[in-house]
């Protein structure tokens, strides 16, 4: 497998996993550790970074092994989400973050208009900035061009579990991306994950999926191939699709013909 690389810094994996939504802090050890992953995304808003001696999330979490990419989840204007980063940076967390600005609060799609807004200003201000945004290739074009280290568009809404609904988005955003595309949101099983990485993403970031499965240990570790099988066959190059068969063992040359 080849290496995912944001910005400045190199993963061995290709799969970004989330903090929310687990049934106990053992499980979601185990289920971290089963993904393969070595980034792993956290609320900047949910967990206690201000008084360390009580409990944290932050103590579930092996920094020596993962490296964290605080979020901006819960936020619906730019100067919301603008404070909620530099808070997290100030903590001791990380310059880097997976900048959410929310503009609905049923379907979570992303207000992308604040969102460059957002990642305008959080690139002046020195940080590695992964948007989370709609399947518009030309809004991905406006947040490369406002300095975001990758792109980060929705399969489907967040929780969903839905798969890709836009295909054809995906391959476009892909086509003319200057920097990694990672496919956030929406996936729901393996199948999903893999069909991501057969369109080209880069990486595929995801919570729910795993944490509200019946068993989360296996289904992390059930996306973690389904991601590298999916990479692996992006670069192999499918065949062509073809209305009428095609004999897999040709008929000239056989004796009797």
């Amino acid at each position: 497998m080849d290496n995912l690389i944001i910005a400045d810094k190199t993963f061995a994996s290709r799969l970004i996993v989330g903090t929310g939504k687990y049934s106990s802090p053992s499980v979601m050890v185990r289920a971290h550790d089963a993904s393969g992953a070595d980034m792993i995304t956290v609320a900047v808003r949910r967990v206690n970074i201000s008084d360390r001696t009580k409990e944290s999330l932050l103590d579930y979490i092996d920094t020596s092994k993962y490296f964290l990419l605080p979020n901006t989840a819960g936020c619906y204007h730019a100067d919301e989400a603008i404070r909620t980063a530099r808070l997290g940076r100030e903590a001791g967390l990380s310059n880097w973050v997976k900048l959410e600005v929310i503009g609905d609060e049923r379907t979570l799609f992303p207000d992308n208009e604040e969102l460059v807004v957002a990642t305008r200003t959080l690139v002046r201000d020195g940080f590695v900035v992964l948007p989370y945004t709609s399947d518009d290739p030309v809004v991905c074009r406006k947040l490369e061009d406002a300095g975001a280290a990758a792109v980060m568009p929705l399969g489907a809404p967040i929780g969903s579990g839905l798969g890709i609904q836009n295909v054809n988005n995906i391959r476009i955003i892909r086509e003319f991306a200057r920097v990694p595309l990672i496919v956030d949101a929406g996936v729901g099983t393996a199948s999903d994950a893999a069909l991501a990485m057969e369109l080209g993403a880069d990486g595929v970031l995801m919570n729910t999926a795993i944490a509200g499965a019946q068993d989360p240990v296996a289904m992390a570790e059930a996306m973690k191939l389904a991601v590298q099988a999916g990479r692996l066959a992006y670069r192999a190059g499918r065949i062509p699709r073809k209305l009428y068969a095609n004999a897999s063992s040709p008929v000239e040359g056989l004796v009797g013909r």
